[in-house]
């Protein structure tokens, strides 16, 4: 159960701290329960609410009319509203309520009616990297179940594999990439999105997946001869070391552009070796391979 303090709210919800509290004090809206020193908590049933009525605010509804339903006609009133597909705030906090509740079905069936409305590429986007950043955020204060988590990973690994899986198959002499992650880096999602992207615009390549160790790596550059190179480091390696890890990347692949994604990609005073980038965000990463594809086709 997750324990949220009223900051926390507001960073998941959008809804301003004083808005949140008027809507308690007023409506009863909430039930936070006090701590020790008198400080406000609130649980995963208060966040699933709030989202839920901010949804149904959003709508035109007024809170005064909302606050009066039970919990149930809530969320019967949230999947009975129709559908926008360019409220992408809402269809977040659309699935962050599903994940809260550990529902599955509905979480796959929100995802399923994006993709339709959106297409694939903008539904990862637009839809769920904001719900990731979230998600990110809830880690940060500790009211994330690890359950949760893993659950919609899972389900959002499984609509990537199935979309690359989807498309056209992309011919050998096209220009080649490898992906992969560094050895104990088991956070695939962004790699698994790259992998997609490329393929989606006809790059050939070489997925290698998680927690391969650069012994691993000792044979792909002289059997594949890639055009670039392309992992992503989120806990690994170790902060301390990714300057020298850079290194043994270049020394494997000593004529690949390396393209370094991630957090530990982007602390502070990191120098990166000669022809080497590190794209801040995925739309960093889709404007790179979309400028190489148009020089790709003027040469």
């Amino acid at each position: 159960m997750g324990q949220f303090s009223i900051s926390d709210l507001e960073q998941l919800s959008g809804i301003k701290a004083h808005t949140i509290r008027m809507w308690e004090q007023r409506y009863g809206l909430l039930h936070p329960v006090r701590t020790a020193t008198n400080i406000r908590t609130y649980c995963d049933d208060d966040l699933r609410r709030l989202l839920n009525v901010t949804t149904l605010c959003g709508r035109g509804q007024r809170i005064s009319q909302v606050a009066r339903l039970t919990d149930a006609e809530i969320s019967e009133a949230v999947l009975a509203c129709c559908d926008d597909s360019h409220d992408y705030h809402r269809q977040v906090n659309d699935l962050l309520a599903a994940m809260l509740g550990f529902d599955e079905p509905r979480l796959d069936q929100l995802l399923s009616e994006a993709s339709v409305r959106l297409g694939f590429e903008n539904t990862m986007l637009r839809v769920a990297y904001p719900l990731l950043q979230r998600i990110g955020l809830m880690w940060l204060a500790g009211t994330v179940d690890l359950g949760q988590e893993h659950m919609l990973a899972h389900l959002l690994r499984q609509k990537l594999l199935a979309a690359t899986d989807a498309l056209p198959k992309i011919p050998t002499t096209a220009r080649r990439w490898v992906l992969f992650l560094p050895g104990d880096e088991l956070h695939e999602l962004a790699l698994l999105f790259m992998n997609y992207l490329l393929r989606a615009r006809g790059q050939h390549t070489l997925y290698l997946g998680q927690n391969l160790p650069t012994v691993g790596l000792t044979n792909v550059n002289a059997a594949y001869r890639p055009y670039a190179v392309a992992t992503v480091l989120t806990t690994q390696p170790e902060r301390g070391r990714v300057a020298e890890y850079t290194r043994e990347l270049r020394t494997l692949f000593p004529e690949a552009q390396l393209v370094l994604y991630g957090p530990l990609a982007r602390q502070e005073g990191l120098e990166l070796p000669a022809n080497c980038v590190s794209p801040l965000l995925m739309t960093d990463f889709l404007a790179l391979i979309s400028a190489e594809a148009t020089e790709s086709e003027a040469a």
